[in-house]
C-alpha cells in the first residue's frame, strides 16, 4: 500500500471494480478542511477524486470549513483567535470575517474547481433557503458560534435528484436572522444524519484516529461506538479530536452507517479509502 499511496496513479483492481457496484447510487457527505486545504495542488488532487466518485455514480454533498484562511485574516486585522473546547469562540467580528472567508472566498472557489472538472456544483450555506437553523452553542450572547437545529433536505435532495453537488459553507442562521458559525465537522454530521447518508467522510489533516499522536503507525482502522467510549475515558481522544469524534458519534447514532477519518493531504486518499478494503484511515460503526 505505501507504494500505492507514493505512485502518481490509482490502480483498479478486481476489488475496486466490486466496490464501485456496491456504492453506485449511494449518497456520501463529504467534509473538507484542515491543513489539506491550503495547498492549491492538494485542493485540485481533492477535487478530482470527488468528481470520479460522482462520475461513478455516487450522490456527493461537499461541507467545507476553512479555519486556517479565517485565522490568517483575523491575524491581518490584529484580530486574535480564540478557541473554547476545540471550538472557535466567535464575536460579531469575528463572524463578519468568518462569513466572508467561507461563503465568499472558499465556497467560490471549491464551485470553481469542480466546475472545472465538468461536474455540476452549486455553492451553499446554511442560510440560504432556509437550509440550516442554528441557535448559540452558549450561553453567552456575544458569541456568535452556533449548533444545528434543523436541515431542510428537501432543497439537498432538488440538487442531488438532478445531479448537483451541493457545496456547503458552514454558517447558519437563527430564526431571527442573526449568523452563527458552526463547526463544519458537526454540521457534515448534522447534513449526513438528516439526509441518512450511506457515509461520512471528513477530510482533515490527520492519518485518522491514533493511539499516540506523535506515532502515524498507531493508527486505529476500526472502531464501534464502544471502543470510541473506551478511548474518551483512557484520554486518547482529547482536545480538538472531542468534536470531531462527537459529531461522527452523532451521525452513527442518526442511520449512518459508516463514517471515515482520513488525511486528505495524501494524494488518492478518498479513493483508497473508499474504493479499496485495505483502506488507510479510520472507519467508524455503531
Amino acid at each position: 500500500m505505501s507504494n500505492l499511496l507514493s505512485s502518481d496513479r490509482f490502480y483498479f483492481s478486481p476489488d475496486t471494480l466490486s466496490l464501485i457496484r456496491k456504492y453506485a447510487g449511494s449518497t456520501f457527505v463529504i467534509k473538507y478542511g484542515g491543513s489539506a486545504m491550503k495547498d492549491k495542488s492538494l485542493q485540485l488532487n481533492v477535487i478530482q477524486d470527488i468528481s470520479l466518485l460522482y462520475s461513478l455514480g455516487i450522490k456527493v454533498i461537499l461541507v467545507h470549513g476553512g479555519g486556517y484562511l479565517v485565522n490568517d485574516w483575523l491575524c491581518k486585522l490584529n484580530i486574535e483567535p480564540k478557541f473554547e473546547e476545540g471550538l472557535r469562540v466567535t464575536d460579531a467580528k469575528t463572524m463578519e470575517i468568518v462569513e466572508m472567508v467561507l461563503s465568499g472566498n472558499i465556497n467560490n472557489h471549491l464551485v470553481s474547481l469542480l466546475n472545472q472538472n465538468n461536474i455540476l456544483s452549486v455553492g451553499l450555506s446554511g442560510k440560504d433557503a432556509n437550509l440550516v437553523t442554528a441557535v448559540p452553542l452558549f450561553k453567552n450572547s456575544e458569541n456568535f458560534t452556533g449548533q444545528v437545529v434543523n436541515v431542510n433536505v428537501k432543497v439537498l435532495n432538488i440538487l442531488l435528484n438532478n445531479h448537483y453537488i451541493p457545496v456547503v459553507a458552514s454558517i447558519a442562521s437563527d430564526l431571527k436572522g442573526y449568523t452563527y458559525n458552526i463547526n463544519a465537522d458537526t454540521l457534515a454530521s448534522s447534513i449526513a444524519s438528516s439526509i441518512k447518508a450511506n457515509k461520512l467522510i471528513l477530510l482533515t489533516d490527520t492519518p485518522g484516529l491514533l493511539y499516540d499522536v506523535d506515532d502515524k503507525l498507531s493508527l486505529i482502522k476500526n472502531l464501534n461506538l464502544s471502543k470510541i467510549n473506551n478511548l474518551k475515558s483512557e484520554g486518547i481522544i482529547k482536545d480538538g479530536m472531542i468534536p470531531k469524534v462527537d459529531s461522527c458519534v452523532h451521525a452513527l447514532n442518526n442511520d449512518v452507517s459508516e463514517v471515515h477519518i482520513i488525511d486528505g493531504r495524501i494524494r488518492y486518499s478518498l479513493l483508497y479509502e473508499i474504493l479499496t478494503y485495505d483502506r488507510i484511515g479510520s472507519m467508524l460503526v455503531a
